[in-house]
């Protein structure tokens, strides 16, 4: 099983691998939710570190209803992290309605690719978890973070195990949300989920690093 940890700086990309985490989401904004991390953070991540590095493509914080102007430069900012190398991204993107942006979701796998797509918790806010599953994979984004369409994954738990049960190994369903090393193992038995999502931020002062111990409690409780 896999922990992909969200990163919003070079030191917690560090942390997380050096803990054993299999993948970083790497943002900016920490106080947005996570928004696009500058160019020479992901060259810096790209360089220095072993495991994938996945950069968050958000161009604010807020909804994720974007206008003409917001797609195009999330498409730039797509070309530019396949240019240099990145293995994935995560986004998204949705409709006034709360439904998701099929079109426009596929447009982004298209210009993503060889690069894999994660559909990041703007599934969250889908009035349909079964349906919005479906639009994701017809897409042909790889994976979904989500809490289940609740605030927590534990929350969600019932949900995130009748959308591991929906997808069938087409996409991979991630839980996040409040993930912790007290309840990731709890969370993976109860869904059958394979992926976890978490920042291992324990304390959110000034500098929103990841916990080492955290980090390494919760992949240890994965093996």
């Amino acid at each position: 099983m896999i922990l992909e940890v969200c990163a919003f700086n070079i030191q917690s990309c560090f942390v997380a691998e050096e803990a054993g985490a299999g993948r970083i989401e790497l943002c900016a904004d920490p106080l947005e939710g996570g928004t696009t991390p500058s160019y020479g953070l992901i060259k810096y991540a790209l360089s220095h570190l072993k495991i994938p590095v996945f950069p968050m493509i958000r161009p604010r914080g807020g909804n994720f209803i974007y206008d003409a102007a917001e797609i195009e430069i999330m498409k730039k900012d797509i070309l530019m992290c396949r240019e240099m190398g990145c293995p994935g991204i995560a986004t998204g993107v949705q409709l006034h309605d709360g439904n998701l942006d099929s079109d426009n979701l596929k447009r982004f796998v298209e210009w993503a690719y060889p690069m894999v797509v994660t559909c990041h918790k703007v599934f969250d806010g889908t009035p349909d978890a079964s349906e919005a599953l479906e639009v994701l994979i017809n897409a042909g984004c790889a994976r979904v973070l989500t809490s289940g369409l609740q605030k927590t994954a534990m929350e969600g738990a019932t949900v995130l195990k009748k959308l591991v049960e929906q997808a069938a190994g087409r996409i991979i369903i991630m839980p996040g949300g409040s993930v912790r090393s007290t309840n990731i193992r709890e969370l993976a038995d109860a869904t059958g989920a394979g992926e976890f999502h978490s920042s291992g931020i324990l304390s959110r002062g000034v500098f929103n690093v990841s916990d080492p111990g955290e980090v390494r409690s919760m992949v240890n409780a994965l093996k």
